[in-house]
């Protein structure tokens, strides 16, 4: 969800022959070499260390300072799963705020930052013309998904909500079927299955769990509608990253994000007016959620993105579910609220089966 710089480096070429200019001759093979050759002088190459040229030990330690710490891409995931754990609790605390207007100060927030790396970057701030409807739809689709998302949280508890859009991966395979005509095996049928029974066990329906449930219709009413709204934003977020599999490379990732905020912000103005919600924050501290609620969110899709490029998928989508924890745990200590076996449960079925379709994809793609 997700390179401000890049990894990689340039390789430094040492001259040789072939890099000689178009007008020198190349030397005569009948010329005598160098006298500093005769005398066993040692060449360019030679390392005093290792006696040796060109230098094992030297180039080893050389190739193990290019590459990247050990662990350091689940590092990564790890704070991008906290950092959106702790945003997440901070939209479950500001209660005076509707999700939408939340999802508005949010896209102000990432606006202020994408400006100027689109300058920065001179991409332009319409994009390519065979891909603009794929920008357009990324923009509606993504900003939906994020205001089903702040309106799950304020609406449900937050483990719930978090489990729920787990589920993401598992729509995300159904939908790369239909659109993309991908592969569609048993073991995402499979995965697609235990997805369902997880999120059962998650919302508990009447005629399933009746006796647990009729006692406290008023909480469960605002559970229910929490759950469809979680579940809304793991079908939109799998659309929107079947678009992004769509467009590929051929579109820079600040102009995905620019549409995503500017689109996003016009849908959340024009709702705001017609659900007439628009209110501003009553104290200080909420203001303040807000503010770190933007901060939050780009901390982690920068950390999430700085994950991906030097960790494989499978790992990365194993330390992702750290978030379902975080949740548990934020949950608990700051809302007193203990989970039930159900959602524990339900959290087991959805998590393993997002981990599983994530994993299976990177298998299958090798």
């Amino acid at each position: 969800m997700w390179p401000l710089d890049s990894t990689g480096a340039a390789d430094l070429l040492e001259p040789g022959p072939s890099q000689l200019p178009p007008d020198a001759a190349p030397p005569d093979e009948s010329e005598e070499p160098a006298s500093a050759e005769v005398a066993g002088a040692p060449g360019p190459g030679w390392c005093w260390l290792c006696s040796s040229s060109p230098c094992g030990g030297c180039a080893e330690r050389e190739a193990k300072k290019k590459g990247p710490c050990p662990g350091l891409g689940l590092f990564y995931t790890l704070l991008s799963a906290f950092l959106f754990s702790v945003g997440s609790l901070f939209v479950k605390k500001v209660q005076d705020v509707h999700a939408v207007e939340i999802s508005a100060y949010r896209c102000v927030f990432q606006m202020l930052f994408v400006i100027p790396c689109l300058i920065y970057r001179k991409t332009g701030f319409i994009g390519p013309k065979g891909q603009r409807i794929f920008l357009i739809l990324r923009g509606f689709l993504g900003s939906t998904a994020m205001i089903l998302l702040y309106y799950a949280f304020q609406t449900t508890s937050l483990a719930d909500a978090t489990v729920i859009t787990f589920s993401s991966p598992v729509f995300t395979s159904i939908f790369a079927w239909i659109f993309l005509k991908e592969k569609y095996s048993l073991w995402d049928a499979l995965f697609t299955l235990f997805t369902i029974i997880g999120v059962t066990l998650i919302v508990r329906p009447p005629f399933l769990f009746g006796a647990n449930t009729k006692s406290m219709e008023e909480s469960y009413s605002g559970h229910l509608k929490g759950t469809f709204a979680a579940i809304g934003h793991a079908i939109f977020a799998a659309l929107t990253l079947v678009i992004l599999r769509k467009m590929g490379k051929s579109v820079d990732y600040f102009l995905s994000i620019w549409y995503y905020v500017i689109l996003g912000l016009v849908e959340c103005v024009i709702l705001l007016f017609i659900l007439g919600e628009w209110t501003l924050p009553s104290c200080g501290l909420d203001r303040l959620f807000l503010i770190l609620i933007g901060l939050f969110g780009l901390g982690g899709q920068v950390f999430l993105t700085k994950a991906i490029q030097i960790e494989k998928a499978g790992p990365v989508a194993i330390m992702r579910t750290m978030d379902v924890v975080f949740a548990f745990i934020f949950q608990i200590i700051f809302f007193n609220d203990v989970p039930t076996w159900w959602t524990v449960g339900g959290a087991l079925c959805v998590v393993a089966s997002s981990t599983g379709a994530a994993i299976h994809k990177c298998q299958s793609s090798k």
